[in-house]
């Protein structure tokens, strides 16, 4: 085939589908035309699952009369001037692609005026093409109406999925931007029905109400507080290790209030997390970070949904450092919450209720808004232990039943990364070298990590083909293992294959919790009163007494108004 130029219609159904994916691609596009024309209150209609009918209402600014043809062409815009502006984009918009895209695969119409206008204008457009334009009136604000999208381009429309999937893509969106935007008011209908709605109110923690659910949304910490002058400014919520999901759905970030993917952002968050969640869990996070538009260029894909950093690692720091701030200031003690109606029975207590935030004491406070502690713990007073794995302590707020082995691994952690950091280890050298015979994986790792090994109090050197020879081991290791039945073999290659999975940029956590792992007591372990008592002071002087190392709680509490209600007290 020669070389030839395209045809217009060609090119513009190639460029939107560069811009319009599905039908939630509109949505987005529309929304953001909307706040870029400083909308209050926007309303999104979907029928079909938005393939049959989209339509985008909002109270904002409009469109002069003179100027609607025009918006229609490509790279049309309002937003941008010169190439300067691209340096310092403000807006959500601006590449002017957009209602030229949709109208290329739509039968598209816009109804719009202006507060300075008498009337508005109405405009029907096919494939891109005007079949209708006149004057009518309506009050201020626009309302694009889309119908029957990619009618013209099948090989899209056979490609887009179910109206379940589709109206779920749709509702990401119209919720991330309730998100993003908490003071502008967000309603979606969907086959006439209400499916979300906003209060518009500027609360964050109300937008998250309507869009995760009050269970989620009142648990949540804050994270920094009033935009400052200092970039990079990191603003928004953030949930408990408590409330971990199974996947980073629940994870929103904005960049300067423009919803962006970013992988870079959501492994920050996960680092913030680190020694706090569980393995395969992911934090709940809702972001803002405010930048100085020249510092991004937003200007690297179609949808404008990624964007470049020209200092990621400050930004990635930024992240990291105030989502831990938060954590470790106001993550609070998990709390049992017993149903009203029934009696206290501690034994079905894990199948009764969720883990909750400490009780304020009274009793028109839900204990989910109850009183956020701080990273240190009350002074306990140990009173026996369960199972021969649960302390029970007394403190100032109520009861406390303390997860003892997890309990250990927090105060081991701390204690071997304080060691570590000091050069410090407690070595414990082994009166005859231990051979370990060890797996082709296991030797690769032995062989390049001896010198970090070492700084942890392993001597180790190679001894043949696949042995090695141990000379010493960190001294709260050789004490569990005396006192285990598992032999010093396994748990040393329980150690090493430790090291073996994830980043290496996380080896020596890896290395320090798996030893404090190792080193903890065990549940089912008979413990003395004496013991209990020192296992619990250390625990109160831990940096982050309430998870181990690896994100379990370490305790949960019972709250002294509970008791009280239990009892028939109150």
């Amino acid at each position: 085939m020669p070389i030839q130029i395209l045809n217009p219609d060609l090119v513009s159904k190639i460029a939107a589908g560069e811009v319009i994916e599905r039908p939630a691609s509109v949505v987005k596009e529309l929304i953001e035309n909307s706040l870029d024309a400083s909308a209050s209150q926007i309303t999104v209609e979907v029928r079909g699952g938005g393939i049959s009918l989209l339509r985008v209402t909002d109270n904002g600014s409009g469109i002069p009369a003179a100027e609607v043809d025009l918006a229609f062409q490509r790279h049309a815009t309002s937003k941008i001037s010169s190439a300067e502006d691209l340096e310092k984009i403000s807006s959500l918009g601006f590449r002017g692609e957009a209602l030229a895209s949709i109208a290329a695969v739509s039968l598209i119409e816009l109804f719009t005026q202006t507060t300075e206008e008498a009337a508005g204008t109405f405009l029907g457009l096919k494939g891109g093409e005007v079949i209708e334009k006149l004057g009518r009136g309506r009050s201020p604000g626009t309302t694009v109406t889309v119908r029957n999208l990619f009618y013209n381009v099948p090989a899209r429309r056979k490609f887009l999925k179910s109206w379940a999937t589709e109206n779920s893509h749709i509702s990401l969106v119209v919720g991330q931007y309730g998100l993003a935007f908490p003071e502008v008011r967000f309603t979606l209908y969907n086959e006439g029905k209400v499916s979300l709605r906003t209060p518009g109110n500027g609360s964050l923690r109300d937008a998250a109400v309507d869009v995760y659910g009050l269970e989620i949304a009142q648990e949540l910490l804050e994270v920094g507080g009033e935009k400052e002058e200092v970039r990079p400014q990191v603003t928004g919520l953030i949930g408990t290790p408590q409330q971990a999901r199974s996947n980073r759905s629940y994870m929103s970030f904005f960049l300067n209030r423009r919803w962006i993917r970013s992988p870079m952002l959501a492994y920050a968050v996960e680092e913030a997390y680190h020694g706090l969640l569980m393995t395969g869990k992911h934090p709940v996070a809702i972001l803002n970070i405010y930048l100085e538009p020249s510092e991004v260029d937003v200007n690297v894909h179609p949808t404008k949904a990624e964007v470049r950093f020209r200092n990621e690692h400050v930004v990635f720091a930024s992240v990291q450092k105030a989502v831990r701030a938060a954590l470790v200031q106001k993550t609070p003690v998990p709390m049992i919450e017993i149903p009203a109606s029934s009696h206290l029975k501690l034994s079905p207590l894990p199948n009764q209720g969720r883990l909750m935030t400490p009780s304020t004491g009274e009793d028109h406070v839900p204990a989910s808004l109850g009183q956020l502690l701080t990273s240190h713990l009350p002074i306990l007073r140990v009173l026996g232990q369960v199972s021969n794995c649960y302390i029970i302590a007394e403190g100032p707020e109520g009861v406390y039943l303390i997860d003892q082995h997890a309990a250990h691994e927090r105060v081991l952690f701390e204690k071997i990364r304080t060691q570590r950091a000091k050069q410090q280890v407690e070595v414990q050298g082994l009166l005859e070298p231990f051979l370990l015979e060890a797996t082709p994986q296991q030797q690769v790792i032995l062989k390049s990590e001896i010198d970090n090994l070492l700084g942890y109090g392993f001597a180790v050197e190679p001894f043949g083909e696949n042995s090695f020879l141990v000379r010493s081991v960190p001294a709260v290791l050789a004490d569990a293992v005396k006192d285990s039945s598992q032999g010093l073999g396994e748990t040393l290659k329980e150690i090493i294959d430790a090291l073996s999975e994830g980043e290496k940029a996380n080896w020596e956590e890896r290395i320090e919790a798996s030893l404090a792992c190792h080193g903890a007591v065990k549940a089912g372990q008979v413990l003395s009163h004496e013991e209990m008592r020192e296992l619990i002071r250390l625990l109160e002087k831990a940096a982050m007494p309430r998870t181990c190392p690896h994100g379990r709680p370490t305790m949960v509490h019972l709250s002294a108004s509970q008791l009280e209600k239990e009892f028939g007290r109150r």
